[in-house]
């Protein structure tokens, strides 16, 4: 399938230029903006796999509508402007902006700065969803640590006062849960608690 491309530049010769590069390329198409606020409309509507925009455009910028969309992670970004200046090309980083590439450009140019965009993006999402696992990972083992403290706390309480050997502790606590159709944390918390004990 061919890579879908939204485009965004105000001015129509070099849209159209574009387009017909895009094109001759394998690339397809599937919208052109003219300003900043149309662009950031069609890549919502249109989920495309990357978008090209020029920096210069009526209402919002092409580093405005990038940091949208880059937040948003809808699909890479790359910047097309006459600007060279490193203000600009900094300014397109700290937005997400993937690649950059000065006008007047060229077929040449234009591909490997969007097998670029993608690769960095595939690999900034991945990345995303690694972090975000290890993150729940790390909460699921933070909240097994803590339920198992409060077993142990509980159980000893049981073994202390009621002179349980160590496994029927953890019998009662794991039938009194399956019981009362409740965590064994829970349950554990209410013999610390003094709120249940096996004489209730």
């Amino acid at each position: 399938m061919a890579l879908r491309v939204v485009i965004a530049e105000d001015e129509a010769i070099i849209r159209l230029d574009l387009k017909e590069i895009l094109e001759e390329e394998g690339y397809e198409v599937v919208g052109a903006a003219s300003h900043g606020e149309e662009a950031i409309e069609m890549v919502r509507t249109l989920r495309p796999d990357l978008a090209i925009l020029d920096i210069k455009m009526p209402g919002k910028d092409g580093i405005e509508v990038a940091a949208e969309l880059s937040q948003e992670n809808i699909c890479p970004v790359v910047i097309l402007t006459a600007f060279s200046q490193r203000s600009f090309v900094e300014q397109a980083r700290d937005a997400g902006v993937l690649a950059y590439l000065v006008k007047p450009f060229q077929a040449l140019d234009l591909v490997p700065a969007i097998e670029l965009a993608r690769a960095r993006f595939e690999e900034k999402v991945a990345l995303e969803l690694e972090v975000a696992n290890l993150t729940d990972k790390a909460e699921r083992a933070t909240k097994q640590l803590e339920a198992r403290k409060l077993l142990d706390r509980a159980k000893g309480i049981l073994m202390d006062t009621y002179y349980m050997s160590e496994p029927d502790a953890f019998g009662y606590i794991q039938k009194t849960a399956m019981d009362s159709r409740i965590a064994m944390a829970e349950v554990a918390q209410k013999i610390i608690s003094g709120e249940l004990s096996p004489k209730k």
